[in-house]
């Protein structure tokens, strides 16, 4: 068995399998690595006395305490379940290089987190936060085709930030992006966000000074460099505001609203999937349940068998 590694060695050791091996995206290698930073902190202290526990000495028990701590800071089941999941692939990859004879992640449960099912914008909350934006200023034509690009192709906010011009096909009406774990995909364009792109492109982002470098992004702030994912978040929870939108709601939720509008136009789940760019039909299948939901709330609101 080789000798044990040092925490640091191991943590570049595991990014580098995740990243060459794996082919991890920039998301999920930070995701996963900050997830291994939580479990050494915590193993610094971890043994009697207060004394450091190596990480090939690293037992179920061990584990559970760890989870157990994470519980007591309040981070929430679903977060837990997250962060187990980069602990697991962090202990196969130690079983795998001989670091470890037996994976004590194996005999490990999963907090329960239940179904969740995500917020949902109606389409007249999304056409109320198009009709906020204020098209007077700069950034309106871009916000514009942000939000019309979000809930028009279901995008995720990593694959909005990182979209590229060379991979706009507003013509022919799809568009290229690269999503989890680097996988490309081809994603359809309706006319009315092919038109705000195009408006956008040939307006706004036409007249910026762009930073060598960023010559490729669509959506650029105003000093020519793209835009971060925290940024597209404040643009989303500002327009809802201004619409008079109480829901929790983030750019994530107009991918629901896009999967969810689809589904109830009579899409077909497989279609969606491919769309998503979701790995797992089983992940797609939540919209199922959130239609049926909806559907239930409506029957108990409006038969007359259930009114008072």
């Amino acid at each position: 068995m080789p000798s044990s590694p040092t925490p640091s060695r191991l943590k570049k050791e595991f990014a580098a399998y995740l990243t060459l091996e794996k082919g991890a995206g920039v998301n999920t290698l930070e995701a996963y690595t900050d997830d291994v930073d939580k479990l050494m902190n915590y193993l610094t202290t971890a043994g009697p006395g207060g004394t450091p526990i190596a990480p090939t000495d690293v037992d179920t028990s061990t584990l559970r305490l760890f989870l157990g701590e994470l519980n007591d800071l309040g981070i929430s089941p679903r977060s837990r379940a997250r962060i187990l999941s980069g602990i697991r692939s962090l202990f196969r990859f130690m079983r795998a290089e001989g670091y470890i004879e037996v994976d004590p992640t194996a005999m490990l449960e999963a907090p329960s987190i239940g179904k969740h099912l995500p917020e949902v914008l109606s389409v007249d909350e999304i056409d109320r936060m198009i009709a906020a934006i204020d098209m007077n200023t700069p950034e309106g034509e871009r916000n514009r085709a942000i939000i019309e690009t979000l809930y028009g192709c279901g995008l995720r906010v990593s694959e909005l930030v990182n979209l590229e011009v060379s991979r706009l096909r507003l013509d022919r009406g799809y568009l290229g992006v690269t999503g989890k774990g680097s996988k490309e995909r081809l994603v359809p364009l309706s006319p009315v966000a092919a038109d705000a792109i195009s408006t956008y492109l040939n307006n706004t982002r036409a007249d910026l000074t762009v930073k060598p470098g960023q010559e490729n992004f669509v959506f650029l702030n105003r000093r020519g460099s793209h835009l971060t994912r925290v940024m597209i978040f404040y643009i989303v929870k500002s327009l809802a505001e201004r619409a008079g939108i109480t829901k929790e709601i983030s750019p994530h939720t107009l991918r629901h609203s896009f999967a969810t509008h689809l589904l109830e136009g009579g899409a077909n789940l497989r279609a969606i999937q491919q769309m998503l760019g979701h790995e797992s039909i089983a992940t797609t299948e939540i919209y199922l349940h959130l239609d049926t939901t909806r559907l239930r709330h409506e029957i108990l609101t409006y038969h007359p068998r259930n009114r008072r």
